[in-house]
């Protein structure tokens, strides 16, 4: 969605290089300008990121998931497990040995996700990807997938993992559900 004032002459007040200014019909990105709502005084407005931002921030994600890991880890392991907590706000991924000593652990805010775009699918099967990574630099040949929470990332991270050719033994579910224990909140009304 792009922003377009309307066709008749209209003042808008905007912050920085573009003060006082009169527009006669044409979009503000045509000037090659990205605004943001709070750039326009009165009524707030969703304005799209231009193509260059999206670009930057793919490769800046890109850059995170293919970055080097330093890991020191005293003898060889052939086996690990990797427990996925999906929330609905941020998808966490830790590798364990079978004695469960953390040897690596990422998240979908340590690659580079923000905001609301960390919960998404999308950011969950590029930290899979990263994990995947750091796994087969470790030498683990054999996991276990260990997944607790009921956010939006579980299933790409799974799929993402048995993609990069990981060889899953198994997959757990370990997400707590209550038998009958506290009383829950009240519904929310929105």
């Amino acid at each position: 969605m792009e922003f377009c004032l309307p066709r008749r002459e209209t003042k808008f007040l905007l912050r920085g290089s573009l003060r006082f200014g009169v527009c006669f019909g044409f979009r503000i990105s045509d000037l090659g300008f990205s605004l943001r709502s709070s750039d326009i005084m009165g009524k707030k407005r969703i304005i799209t990121k231009a193509k260059e931002e999206l670009l930057k921030e793919r490769e800046k994600v890109e850059s995170k998931v293919q970055k080097e890991v330093k890991l020191k880890i005293p003898q060889k392991i052939r086996e690990g497990k990797i427990y996925i907590s999906s929330s609905y706000n941020n998808t966490l991924m830790t590798l364990t040995d079978i004695q469960g000593n953390v040897l690596y652990w990422t998240s979908a805010a340590t690659i580079g996700f923000k905001g609301t775009k960390k919960g998404t699918p999308f950011a969950a099967s590029k930290t899979a990807e990263a994990m995947a990574q750091t796994v087969k630099k470790i030498g683990i040949e054999r996991v276990a997938v260990l997944i607790k929470g009921i956010g939006s990332g579980r299933e790409s991270a799974i799929r993402s993992l048995a993609s990069r050719g990981l060889d899953i033994i198994s997959i757990k579910d370990i997400t707590p559900i209550p038998h009958n224990g506290c009383r829950p909140p009240k519904v929310r009304r929105v």
